[in-house]
């Protein structure tokens, strides 16, 4: 038994959650990815997966497993990219997690140029809004906002963006434009719940102003939240990166421009414990590029 082809189609199982997708992935047929298996689970005398009718799920000992050997050949696979000289080499299949709107307005659309220069590798983007465990998923790099709870991470600031409280001209012209801060309470807020919540805190030189918005809806995903502050049912605190192609048309407007919030941050995030593959510095660094 090839011990790393073995580990490959071990991983290529996890990350795909099934023999059948793991046989396509690799282009081979199902029996063969079973055999590897049942060779792998015997040679190593542990259960590394459990199977039932809803599918496969990794034991403990399998999770272990699936972590060690993804870094084993991750660096198998830098190791053919040193070899190759200058990244130019880059092959395989790329697991990127990003935040949905952000990925939809600022990432997918720019796909393209990345993956001309790049012709032998393939992206799978998934889009989720909450953080995911990356070893779990088989996540290369994921691109989160924010604080940065676990300080375990392996992460890198790329890219900042600034905060605004914006809604559309039609709310606006209803309702009122806010002169201050205070003036933010008497209105109806979006509160995106994974985005800071409802206390926002404004700043000016050395003063802070700090607000608890209140406002009928609370959304859990930047989709919900643009969806309600273009059908003007309120105004929001948001990055620039959440409505840029509005703040570009004129579809928003932003307001209390005199008044600072606090920036949101992009970090690329990286398996904690393991290398970061060429692929996903390549990835990192392109988007970074896109953004400043």
């Amino acid at each position: 038994m090839d011990r790393l082809s073995a580990m490959e189609t071990f991983v290529h199982v996890v990350e795909t959650g099934s023999f059948s997708a793991a046989a396509k992935r690799l282009g081979i047929g199902q029996p063969a990815v079973s055999k590897s298996i049942a060779q792998l689970e015997a040679r190593l005398a542990v259960r590394l997966l459990l199977r039932s009718t809803r599918g496969l799920t990794p034991t403990e000992a399998g999770l272990a497993y699936f972590e060690r050997a993804k870094r084993a050949i991750d660096e198998t696979n830098e190791a053919d990219d040193a070899a190759r000289g200058a990244g130019a080499g880059l092959s395989g299949n790329l697991r990127v997690s990003a935040a949905t709107t952000f990925a939809r307005l600022h990432v997918i659309p720019h796909l393209g140029p990345f993956l001309e220069r790049y012709p032998a590798v393939n992206i799978e983007v998934v889009l989720n809004d909450h953080s995911l465990n990356l070893v779990e998923e088989g996540i290369d790099v994921a691109l989160r906002m924010g604080n940065l709870v676990d300080s375990g991470l392996t992460a890198r600031k790329i890219a900042q963006s600034h905060r605004q409280i914006l809604a559309t001209p039609t709310y606006f012209e209803r309702f009122g434009e806010p002169a201050t801060p205070a003036d933010v309470l008497q209105h109806q807020a979006i509160i995106y719940s994974l985005g800071g919540g409802a206390r926002w805190t404004f700043s000016k030189g050395d003063s802070h102003y700090p607000i608890v918005a209140s406002g009928r809806i609370r959304v859990t995903s930047a989709e919900g939240v643009r969806a309600a502050v273009l059908n003007h049912l309120g105004l929001t605190m948001a990055s620039t990166w959440m409505f840029a192609p509005e703040l570009a048309s004129g579809e928003v407007k932003v307001v209390l421009n005199d008044w600072r919030l606090p920036p949101l941050d992009l970090w690329a995030v990286f398996p904690t414990g393991r290398m970061a593959s060429a692929k996903a510095r390549a990835f990192v660094e392109y988007v970074e590029g896109l953004l400043t």
